[in-house]
């Protein structure tokens, strides 16, 4: 047992400093203090999540290969439309990490939850944790500079002074405050920030506008990729008359969960010419994935125990099965559905103590944030149940520590 998994087992080894964590959100005022715990009673988990170094570098090197590989001619040619040069905001690779390493679990390209990281490092910072955080040093300066980046790539030198952060009724997703923190943050740079349902958006000949002020840039937390549903939205991004990130291109490049299944086909790889020490990496750093077709049926059925079924364009766990769980009913949609199956990882475990109740093993996952191939910061979510959630006492999102 090395010295992270000693530290994950005992769940009175290291505990967040929970008063520094409240005056942290009680400093972003108190009505949004007010809002977590009244919506998000378990955003916060109550210990933090210890890595070592080499899972750190087994991310890292999955992350980098998989940057050189969808960078390809032969990769983005199956990708959608002409892409922008934007890079898209919040690239998240999620992971299961064990003894052997690192493996990649999922690609999101509208990753939630970064703003909330940034506060719960910062609220640590004077906690005596074991090992060093994991993220970069001045980690809001580098998220300011990273939409400032999406702005320069796009429009050059030109004033960049409105971003809209687009959901669907945003006020009633479960992450509402971090929208909130997101606008003050931001702000703070001297940009004006409006929080917007897609609806309100009006498509004029000069840009996109929210009431009576143009949009420069969409923070996009939308779910429907493509944004077949939001026609507004969609042809300003096609049209170039705002600034979208992350965009239809980034999804279709990393986040189509049939991504996986050629990233986990070597033959495949070498056909597009990826090196073969590029080639070792995905092999041993993403579970083996296949797109289910209805005559693998009986194969499947078998070893179903093995295998994690996803929808093609899902997100979030929607509509995800373990196989150890599925019913014949849900097998059969799976069959004529759209879905992939990735052999199955288990993710690791944290203890966490609750309410002097004793410990319990947490599951958990590991979401690197990712900008322009560099990793901005780690983060971990903590649960109980088939896929990740914020509904376990003592579980959400974790602060990441990485010891030798």
């Amino acid at each position: 047992m090395d010295e992270a998994d000693r530290l994950n087992a005992d769940c009175d080894a290291a505990r967040l400093d929970q008063a520094a964590l409240r005056q942290a959100m009680q400093v972003q005022g108190e009505s949004w203090h007010e809002l977590v715990k009244e919506r998000c009673p378990y955003l916060f988990a109550a210990v933090p999540l210890f890595i070592s170094t080499f899972q750190l570098r087994a991310m890292y090197e999955v992350i980098s290969a998989v940057e050189k590989v969808v960078a390809l001619a032969g990769w983005q040619a199956a990708g959608a439309e002409t892409p922008p040069v934007a890079k898209g905001v919040f690239l998240g690779y999620d992971f299961h990490l064990d003894q052997q390493g690192a493996h990649l679990i999922e690609i999101n390209t509208n990753a939630g939850g970064a703003f909330l990281n940034q506060l719960l490092i910062d609220s640590q910072r004077d906690a005596d944790l074991p090992g060093k955080t994991a993220a970069v040093e001045n980690l809001e300066a580098s998220i300011l500079a990273m939409f400032r980046n999406e702005w320069r790539l796009e429009r050059g030198s030109a004033p960049f002074k409105t971003v809209a952060i687009v959901d669907q009724q945003p006020e009633d997703q479960y992450l509402y405050p971090e929208f909130l923190l997101a606008k003050k943050w931001i702000e703070s740079a001297g940009i004006a920030v409006h929080i917007a349902d897609p609806s309100a958006l009006q498509l004029r000949e000069d840009g996109l506008h929210f009431g009576h002020e143009k949009i420069d840039m969409v923070y996009n937390r939308l779910t429907d990729f493509s944004l077949q549903k939001f026609p507004v939205l969609r042809q300003a991004y096609l049209d170039g008359r705002v600034v979208l990130t992350p965009h239809p291109h980034a999804y279709a490049r990393y986040a189509d969960k049939r991504n996986l299944v050629r990233l986990s086909d070597v033959d495949g790889l070498r056909a597009l010419g990826v090196n073969e020490d590029d080639i070792f990496v995905l092999y041993a750093g993403i579970p083996h994935t296949v797109a289910v077709q209805p005559d693998m049926e009986e194969q499947l059925w078998k070893e179903r125990k093995q295998w994690f079924f996803k929808p093609g364009s899902g997100y979030g766990g929607k509509g995800a099965y373990s196989g150890a769980k599925v019913t014949r009913r849900v097998f059969g949609e799976i069959l004529h559905g759209d879905y992939v199956a990735q052999k199955l990882v288990q993710p690791g475990a944290r203890a966490v103590c609750v309410d002097d109740a004793g410990a319990a093993a947490l599951k958990y996952d590991v979401r690197c944030y990712v900008y322009e191939g560099q990793i901005q910061l780690v983060a971990a979510r903590l649960y109980q149940g088939q896929t990740t959630n914020f509904r376990t006492p003592g579980g959400g999102f974790a602060l990441v520590r990485v010891v030798e």
